[in-house]
């Protein structure tokens, strides 16, 4: 069995070469703000970059939430059947109740 050199099993394991992003500038209260909520030993670099993953992952939702309902709304009027508007809300208030109902009964 060949051996391998520790700093070539350390190379072939790491993570891409980071990327920087543009400086981004703040007003001074916005700076202020975020180092009052900066966690214990968190630094402001690893709150923004935490920020940007939580935006791409929410942009990223609502888009495929847009591209179901415009896929949706092409088979509807593709089919011509529709559900109205009053039948949806009766379901999710039915769907609240229980949720409802069963969190009263588990608290």
């Amino acid at each position: 069995m060949a051996l391998k050199c520790i700093a070539n099993v350390i190379h072939e394991g790491a993570m891409m070469k980071t990327a920087t992003l543009p400086a981004l500038r703040v007003e001074p209260t916005l700076r202020h703000a975020v180092e009052e909520v900066l966690n214990e030993s968190e630094t402001l670099s690893a709150f923004m970059e935490s920020a940007l993953r939580a935006g791409v992952a929410h942009r990223r939702l609502q888009r495929a939430f847009i591209a179901r309902g415009l896929a949706a709304r092409e088979e509807a009027q593709r089919t011509g059947e529709y559900v109205q508007a009053n039948a949806v809300l009766t379901e999710l208030e039915d769907m609240l109740d229980a949720a409802r109902s069963a969190r009263g009964a588990h608290g």
